[in-house]
């Protein structure tokens, strides 16, 4: 039997439920000995329905004194917020503008020291040199080719300042109201993110994501909004090159701002993580997934907040979270968003129960409520303090559930847009993905996939797996790390590789 892959307990008749972590996962479509294999082939996904029921927020609080009195060096904002990092973001309202922010990008990022990250022309040019001498098909695939480095070496023109970041996308317009009036929210979640200084917004002007849309967006977030923002819309200034200009003016002002802010101690209470996942397999749901569980759970006991999203991934495990809801009404509003969301999906020809991908399958993921029961694990054991809805800000801390795919880079997306200054992020078979604004901690399930990608992986948790440290140890080790990051001491390596991904939801579209 392959590593990974699930077997049976206990002789397993057609039509039997097969329970998992404690929760239903599937039906056996056929008998199944105890020691066969649990496959596609003889199980399908079946998960319980939920209800309202009685609250269940008592919890046993894990032992903080490790990390009583604790602190990161951040950023302090005026609303009160301290961020891991400190970035400029120049935004497009519409995607009209995204060849705009390319110009913008070349013409500032690398004369500002911000552009340094690998690069593989130099392979491409050995290549050339090899088939200009000659040399066969076999001997160039044969080949030993060395990368580099492209960009300025120079020490940043602005210490103090992280990057300027482009959050180039596809929407705007041409879509629903709603999408428009959803993707100004996202917007304005990085505008007022603690993560980011200021902004350069550039609009078109005639799109439907208009600049009063997003202004009202901001205020909704941060009513006392009083970071640099400049504002630029084409069509009221005219000529491209004017519109550039102003805007690369504008932008180095703003960064000239934002160098002026340093770093200072903070509570941890200040953190608030998200938690993701992405090619997951069967170790996650034991390893690297309740480690950050309990990494959620100390950050919760000191105060902190931490975000648990992709919905399509909590499909079986409803009724626990439902009943970890401080109050009904936040497990009704729970209760709304995943039958609404299921049902959406159904109406495009897919259910939550047709999540996992082709990889997760291969490793032993074999329907969403298996996946699910292990992605859960990522939110502890707390309360639930507040359901959110793609894409509301988190305003309570504790453990917050959010609306969103199960998606990688949306969801990843959605989770900083509510106020993740970090994200730790789990995966069983490698899963290169960052953002612009705030740092990726990538997580491996199993020492052989931290070996075998050790360049984007930031911490492995196979060490569970092979018996040499408990999900507590590693879940406090993962805080300490996760404290030298928020700090700017340790660099992870998704910001290392410049793994900008930014991708805004359309609702009920994605799982």
């Amino acid at each position: 039997m392959k590593a990974k892959h699930k077997f049976a307990t206990a002789d397993l008749a057609a039509g039997d439920s097969i329970i998992m972590y404690g929760v239903l996962v599937g039906k056996a479509q056929q008998p199944i000995k105890k020691g066969g294999l649990i496959s596609t082939t003889n199980v399908k996904h079946a998960a319980n329905d939920f209800t309202i029921g009685d609250r269940h927020t008592n919890w046993a609080k894990p032992d903080v004194s490790a990390f009583k009195g604790r602190t990161f060096n951040g950023y302090h904002r005026a609303d009160g917020s301290v961020g891991t990092a400190n970035y400029w973001v120049v935004i497009p309202m519409v995607f009209c503008e995204n060849r705009n922010l390319d110009v913008l990008q070349q013409a500032l990022v690398t004369d500002l020291g911000y552009g340094r990250n690998r690069s593989y022309q130099r392979q491409s040019k050995q290549l050339v040199e090899l088939y200009r001498a000659g040399k066969s098909v076999e001997e160039i695939l044969e080949a030993d080719l060395q990368a580099d480095y492209a960009g300025n070496e120079n020490q940043h023109l602005f210490p103090n300042v992280d990057g300027i970041k482009f959050l180039n996308h596809s929407g705007g317009c041409g879509g629903t109201r709603q999408d428009a009036q959803a993707l100004c929210g996202l917007l304005a979640g990085y505008i007022t993110h603690p993560n980011v200084a200021g902004a350069t917004v550039l609009s078109l002007g005639c799109q439907n994501a208009q600049v009063s849309m997003l202004e009202e967006e901001i205020r909704k977030r941060s009513p006392q909004f009083a970071k640099p923002l400049y504002i630029l819309e084409q069509q009221k200034i005219g000529k491209e090159s004017a519109l550039l200009s102003e805007a690369i003016k504008q932008t180095f002002a703003g960064v000239i701002l934002a160098n002026q802010q340093t770093r200072q101690p903070a509570p941890l209470s200040k953190l608030c993580i998200g938690l993701e996942c992405g090619g997951s397999d069967g170790f996650s749901g034991i390893s690297a997934n309740p480690a950050i569980g309990y990494t959620s759970d100390l950050l919760v006991a000191l105060g902190g907040s931490v975000i648990l999203s992709e919905f399509p991934e909590l499909c079986g495990v409803e009724q626990n979270l439902s009943d970890r809801c401080m109050d009904v009404e936040t497990a009704e509003r729970f209760s709304h968003l995943m039958r609404t969301y299921n049902e959406r999906a159904k109406a495009v020809g897919s259910g939550f129960d047709m999540n996992p991908s082709p990889g997760n399958i291969r490793d032993g993921l074999i329907t969403d409520a298996i996946k699910s029961a292990g992605a859960a694990k990522k939110g502890g054991t707390s309360p639930v303090t507040a359901v959110l809805d793609y894409p509301e800000k988190v305003t309570k801390p504790g453990l917050n559930l959010l609306c969103t795919p199960g998606n990688d880079v949306e969801s990843t997306t959605a989770e900083v847009a509510s106020g993740a200054n970090i994200v730790l992020f789990t995966t069983g078979l490698g899963t290169p993905t960052g953002n612009p604004v705030a740092p990726v901690v990538k997580i491996a399930t199993n020492t052989a996939l931290f070996d075998r990608m050790r360049d984007i992986m930031d911490i492995n948790t196979g060490t569970i797996i092979e018996g040499k440290e408990t999900i507590q140890e590693a879940g406090a080790r993962i805080l300490d790390y996760v404290i030298g990051v928020a700090s700017g001491e340790t660099q992870v390596a998704a910001v290392r590789h410049v793994q900008d991904d930014f991708i805004p939801w359309k609702r009920g579209v994605s799982l």
